[in-house]
């Protein structure tokens, strides 16, 4: 690529609270892994809708995406997009693979009875797949989850968002705002009957076709609906924004169930309401936000700098978590809650940490010789 290209991208002003936002969406889903193996469905869990989470992220990812390339394509190829893509993405996927396999042997649980007869082949096998962020299939689901990325589960959502952004480079971004809304209303459609059907979103980790159709499904409405945001959207200037818009996002997550087990759909409707019309507002009361001191623009650095960090570096830490959870029958959330705290801690000073030793190097060298 083109340094001046690179150049322009780099300074190319962007909304430091839509970071803040990213970053305590992250800490909400750590929160809502931490919480869940006290439930005993979706009907009960204490982080109820942090699952919405990943919608938020897909939304606000599709916003960015629109704003940053855009109105870039006349100097640069689909090839030198997904070069961007690929350094920005794959040394945090690599990395968390990697904490993953290094973990795996050592988490003993009735969860994961099969664990110590795995090959260490196999297990070396589907962590240098997961580096590519391609999921495996069922028949290399080493630990017996169903999951596309037995090493990291996260790891699903990335799948997804490189579908995502493979669609808007080679196809998507040459839309008129008129095709584009049309795409997204047609992906609305689709996304409130998942939600109403099912009762919720939640799904997609699964190398199947259901669980596939459910990943396409919450990733092109949010993805798709935050291009367009960024095309229509006219900021204003907002003042604290990242107090409001973090309260509404936490809101959103910490919903407890809608409707119980009776009536699924109302909680389809709630995931609905959520992700079309809550989501997007929430996106642009950020993107209209004005920053109040230095001190709030350092907050949102810092929240901005860790969510993709955290986001994939905790779960290798939370089978630990699971696995102490599922060992010591009759545990309470009211027994677990500090080591629950220091896990949360833990990761973000581990986020951090990989970071600056580790994602911002790596980066950085890639687009020196890349």
């Amino acid at each position: 690529m083109r340094t001046d290209l690179n150049n322009e991208l780099a300074t190319k002003p962007h909304y430091p609270i839509l970071d803040g936002l990213r970053g305590v969406a992250a800490i909400i889903v750590v929160t809502f892994h931490l919480a869940e193996p006290f439930s005993t469905s979706n009907l009960d869990k204490f982080v109820n809708h942090g699952y919405l989470a990943v919608d938020f992220f897909f939304l606000l990812s599709g916003f960015v995406m629109g704003y940053a390339y855009d109105d870039r394509w006349n100097k640069m190829t689909v090839g030198n997009f997904f070069k961007r893509r690929v350094i920005r993405l794959q040394p945090m996927v690599v990395l968390g693979m990697t904490l993953g396999a290094i973990g795996f042997y050592f988490t003993d649980s009735t969860l994961w009875p099969l664990i110590h007869t795995v090959p260490l082949w196999k297990m070396l096998l589907v962590m240098l797949v997961g580096y590519t962020i391609l999921p495996v299939p069922l028949s290399l689901d080493i630990r017996g989850w169903e999951e596309m990325h037995p090493l990291n589960s996260v790891g699903w959502s990335l799948f997804f968002e490189y579908i995502a952004n493979i669609l808007y480079a080679v196809w998507i971004r040459k839309f008129s705002k008129t095709t584009l809304t049309i795409l997204v209303g047609v992906a609305a459609i689709a996304l409130v009957h998942l939600a109403i059907t099912n009762g919720d979103v939640s799904g997609g980790w699964t190398l199947n076709v259901e669980q596939v159709c459910i990943g396409l499904t919450r990733v092109m409405f949010p993805f798709f609906a935050g291009l367009l945001l960024s095309r229509i959207a006219k900021p204003t200037k907002i003042k604290n924004a990242l107090l409001w818009c973090s309260l509404l996002v936490a809101i959103v997550l910490y919903m407890p169930r809608i409707g119980g087990a009776g009536h699924l759909w109302l909680n389809g409707i709630y995931d609905s309401v959520c992700i079309i019309i809550v989501f997007p507002l929430i996106v642009y009361l950020g993107a209209s936000g004005v920053m109040q001191s230095q001190k709030e623009h350092k907050v949102c650095k810092f929240l901005g700098d860790i969510s993709y960090p955290l986001y994939l570096a905790h779960y290798p830490i939370v089978y630990f978590y699971v696995a102490w959870i599922s060992n010591n029958k009759g545990m309470t959330i009211a027994q677990a809650w500090p080591y629950a705290l220091l896990i949360l801690m833990g990761s973000i000073v581990l986020a951090y940490a990989a970071l600056k030793w580790y994602d911002e190097p790596v980066r950085k060298w890639l687009r020196k010789y890349y």
